[in-house]
């Protein structure tokens, strides 16, 4: 038995809120420690209420990959293999970090 639990980074765009949670959903009744997006703004809302700033858009893709940093590998969810610029830099991150990544549909 590991001395710890598997720790898994979920990546993937954030208009993908229901399946990113039902990922992180089914890895945690799996036993693993799930770190993932913590905030879930579509550029819609971004751009009508200047809900995020572009430093705050910043701040969390910086966070996100000290998040896969964290983590023994990556899940990116991808629903009909959308994967859009953002989720493709931290696909690059962690590849170059050396963790494994997989997805949840092909892309």
């Amino acid at each position: 038995m590991p001395d710890r639990p598997e720790i898994v980074c979920i990546c993937g765009s954030t208009r993908f809120m229901d399946e990113m949670s039902a990922a992180n959903r089914d890895l945690t009744f799996a036993g693993v420690i799930v770190v993932a997006p913590g905030v879930f703004l579509r550029a819609e809302d971004r751009e009508a209420d200047g809900l995020i700033t572009g430093e705050q858009k910043a701040a969390l893709d910086a966070l996100h990959l000290r998040k896969i940093d964290l983590a023994d590998r990556v899940l990116v969810v991808n629903p009909g293999g959308y994967i859009g610029e953002s989720t493709s830099r931290e696909i690059a991150y962690a590849r170059a970090t050396g963790k494994p990544v997989s997805f949840t549909d092909p892309s």
